[in-house]
C-alpha cells in the first residue's frame, strides 16, 4: 500500500476525536441526538482548522444507521460505503474549479430524486465563496426550499464574500483557530502512534509555526519525521527554514546596542546557510511583537508562546527598550517586509531595515524623525530633573546568542537602592484638613523613644521639606509609565502634580484613592518603580497638600464689588 500522509492518516473520524473545536462539535452533536438535522450548514474559519473534517462527519452522521451519541458508529454499511466512496449520495464539490451555473445547476437537477442508499443526499461545497453571482443566483432558491431529503455544508474561508441572502438560510458555525497547547497534545499524540520522540519544545514550536492550523502543523512533523525520528526543536526550525532562535535574539541585541557589523554578519551566516530573508523578517518582527506584549500586558506569559528559557530572555531584552521603541522596530520591519515582495534583492532591503534600526539618524521618515524628538524631549526633562541620563537606556551585551544577559550596573544599583530605601518602613506624611502639612511618621528601623514626644525639630524639618519642593518635570511619563504595572493606579494619578524635595517625591492629588494607594507598601513599590525606570533613582514617597490660604473678610467684600462693578452696577466709594 502506498504511504498515506500523516494529516489524511489521522484525520478525525467522530466529533470527539476533532481538536479545539468543542463549541461547534458539541453542538452538532446535540442537534443529532435530538435529530434535529438542518437543510444547510455554513463552516467558516482559517485554514487546517477543521472544516471539511467535520463537514465529512456530519455527513456520515446524519446517515449512520446506528449513531452513537451524536457520533458516526464507523461500521455500519453507511459508514463504510461514504468512506470508501462507494455511495454516491454524499457529494464533494470544490467551488474553487466548478464555480459556474452550470455546476450549479447539475446539483439543481440531482436534488430532486431520492438517495439511491443512504437516508440524505449531502453535498459538501468547499471554498464556496468563490462561486460566480450567476451560481449562488441559481442555488438561492434551492438553498431556501430544499427537498426533505437533501443537506447542504458550505465550507469557506472568506465569509466575507458570501451574500447576505446566503448567510441568512444557513445555520453558520465559526470554526476558531486551534489553540497552541492543543496542536502540541495532538503533534504528541501522533508521534506516540508512529514511535517517533518528539520533545515538548518542538511540539510547541511546530505548533506556533502553525498559527492555528492542525493540518499544517501535521504536515510540518511529517516533514520533520523524514529528517530525523528524534524531533528536537533544531529539527524542527531545519524542516521549516527558519533561524536558529540564538541568531534572533541576537540580531534583536544587535538593534538594541546599535552594533551595525555584527547584525550584518548574522544576516550574511543566514544567507549562505540559503535561509530565507523574508521568513527571517518575519520572525524578526514576531519576537519584537514578544517584547511588546512583555512590556504591555500584565500576564504576559499566556500569550507569548515560548520556552522558558527563552521567555527569561525576552523578559531581559524587553527591560532595555521603551514601548515606543519596540512599535518602531516592528514599523521599520513591516515596511520591509513589504518591500521584498516586489524587490529582486530581499537581502538588501532587510539589510536596510536593520542598519536603520542601529542607526537611526540615517533614517529620514517623519516615524524616525518622531522618535528621535522624543527622545531628545526625555534626555531634556531628565537633565532638567537632575537625573542621570545614562542609565534610563542601558543597552544589554548579550555575549551567548541563545540567552542575553542585562548589563549589570543598572540592576546592583537598583538592588542597593531598594535595599536602603526599604519601602516598607519609609515615612509616609499623611494628609490632613489642616493648612499646616502633616508629619510623616518614623521608619521603624529608627529607635524611637516611647514615652518621649516627637521633638520639635521634625515640624521644622516638615516644614523645610515642603519649603524646599520644586516641581518634577518627569511626572506625567511617570504616570504613563505606571500604565504598563496597572491601568487602575495610573488612572488614579491623572491630572496630579507631583514635587521633589531632596530624597523625597510628593505627590499632589485631591483624590482620596491616590492617598489610599500611597497608605499600600505594595502599591508604592508600584510607583517606586515606574518613577525609576524614567529617572534612574529611587524616591521616598509621600502626599503633598499646600497650606490652606486664610481669606479675610476685607477680600470677601472687595471681592463682592469687584463682581458687581464687572456686571454693571453702579457702585459708589460709600
Amino acid at each position: 500500500m502506498a504511504y498515506q500522509v500523516l494529516y489524511r492518516k489521522y484525520r478525525p473520524q467522530s466529533f470527539e476525536d476533532v481538536y479545539g473545536q468543542s463549541h461547534v462539535t458539541d453542538t452538532l452533536r446535540n442537534e443529532l441526538r435530538l435529530d434535529r438535522v438542518h437543510h444547510a450548514y455554513l463552516f467558516t474559519g482559517s485554514r487546517g482548522t477543521g472544516k471539511t473534517t467535520c463537514a465529512k462527519i456530519l455527513a456520515k452522521a446524519v446517515n449512520c444507521l446506528d449513531i452513537r451519541d451524536g457520533d458516526p458508529c464507523g461500521v455500519c454499511e453507511n459508514c463504510r460505503g461514504i468512506d470508501s466512496g462507494e455511495i454516491l449520495d454524499v457529494v464533494e464539490m470544490d467551488a474553487a474549479s466548478n464555480r459556474g451555473i452550470d455546476d450549479i445547476r447539475a446539483i439543481i437537477d440531482e436534488v430532486a430524486f431520492a438517495p439511491a442508499r443512504a437516508k440524505y443526499r449531502v453535498y459538501i461545497v468547499d471554498e464556496v465563496h468563490m462561486l460566480s453571482r450567476d451560481a449562488w443566483n441559481a442555488l438561492l432558491k434551492t438553498l431556501e426550499e430544499p427537498p426533505a431529503h437533501v443537506v447542504f455544508i458550505l465550507a469557506t474561508t472568506e465569509v466575507n464574500k458570501i451574500p447576505e441572502t446566503i448567510l441568512s438560510r444557513c445555520q453558520r458555525f465559526d470554526f476558531h483557530r486551534i489553540s497552541p497547547a492543543d496542536i502540541s497534545a495532538r503533534l504528541c499524540e501522533i508521534a506516540a502512534k508512529e514511535n517517533v520522540s518528539l520533545t515538548d519544545e518542538a511540539a510547541l514550536l511546530i505548533s506556533v509555526i502553525a498559527d492555528g492550523a492542525m493540518r499544517d502543523a501535521i504536515s510540518l512533523l511529517d516533514r520533520c519525521i523524514g529528517i530525523s525520528t528524534d524531533i528536537t526543536a533544531e529539527v524542527v526550525r531545519s524542516a521549516a527554514g527558519l533561524a536558529a532562535q540564538g541568531h534572533i535574539f541576537e540580531l534583536a541585541n544587535c538593534t538594541i546596542n546599535k552594533n551595525v557589523r555584527k547584525a550584518l554578519e548574522i544576516i550574511d551566516s543566514l544567507y549562505k546557510d540559503s535561509k530565507d530573508m523574508g521568513s527571517l523578517c518575519e520572525e524578526l518582527q514576531s519576537h519584537f511583537r514578544s517584547l511588546m506584549l512583555i512590556k504591555s500586558v500584565g500576564n504576559p506569559r499566556e500569550l507569548v508562546v515560548m520556552s522558558d528559557r527563552e521567555f527569561d530572555a525576552a523578559v531581559a531584552e524587553a527591560a532595555y527598550l521603551s514601548l515606543a521603541d519596540i512599535i518602531y522596530y516592528m514599523d521599520v520591519l513591516s515596511k520591509a517586509r513589504s518591500a521584498m515582495r516586489d524587490s529582486v534583492s530581499p537581502r538588501t532591503e532587510l539589510e536596510m531595515a536593520i542598519v536603520r534600526l542601529c542607526a537611526p539618524e540615517l533614517d529620514k521618515t517623519d516615524d524616525a524623525l518622531f522618535a528621535r524628538v522624543a527622545a531628545l524631549e526625555k534626555a531634556v526633562r531628565l537633565l532638567q530633573s537632575g537625573a542621570p541620563v545614562a542609565q534610563t537606556q542601558p543597552a544589554p551585551k548579550a555575549t551567548e546568542p541563545e540567552k542575553p544577559q542585562p548589563a549589570p550596573a543598572p540592576k546592583k544599583a537598583e538592588q542597593k537602592t531598594a535595599s536602603e530605601s526599604k519601602p516598607e518602613s519609609e515615612p509616609l506624611p499623611e494628609p490632613q484638613p489642616e493648612a499646616k502639612p502633616a508629619e510623616p511618621e518614623k521608619p521603624a528601623s529608627e529607635p524611637q523613644p516611647a514615652a518621649k514626644p516627637a521633638p520639635r525639630r521634625q515640624n521644622v524639618d516638615m516644614e523645610a521639606l515642603y519649603r524646599n519642593a520644586v516641581p518634577f518635570a518627569l511626572w506625567p511619563d511617570v504616570v504613563s509609565n505606571l500604565r504598563h504595572y496597572s491601568r487602575a493606579i495610573s488612572a488614579a494619578f491623572e491630572n496630579t502634580n507631583a514635587y521633589e524635595s531632596g530624597e523625597y517625591l510628593l505627590i499632589e492629588t485631591n483624590h482620596e484613592i491616590a492617598f489610599e494607594l500611597l497608605k499600600k507598601s505594595a502599591q508604592r513599590e508600584e510607583i517606586r518603580k515606574a518613577v525609576q525606570e524614567i529617572t534612574g533613582k529611587v524616591y521616598k514617597l509621600g502626599p503633598y497638600k499646600l497650606p490652606e490660604k486664610k481669606v479675610s473678610r476685607d477680600d470677601v467684600l472687595n471681592d463682592f464689588i469687584t463682581r458687581l462693578k464687572d456686571s454693571g452696577v453702579n457702585v459708589t466709594e460709600e
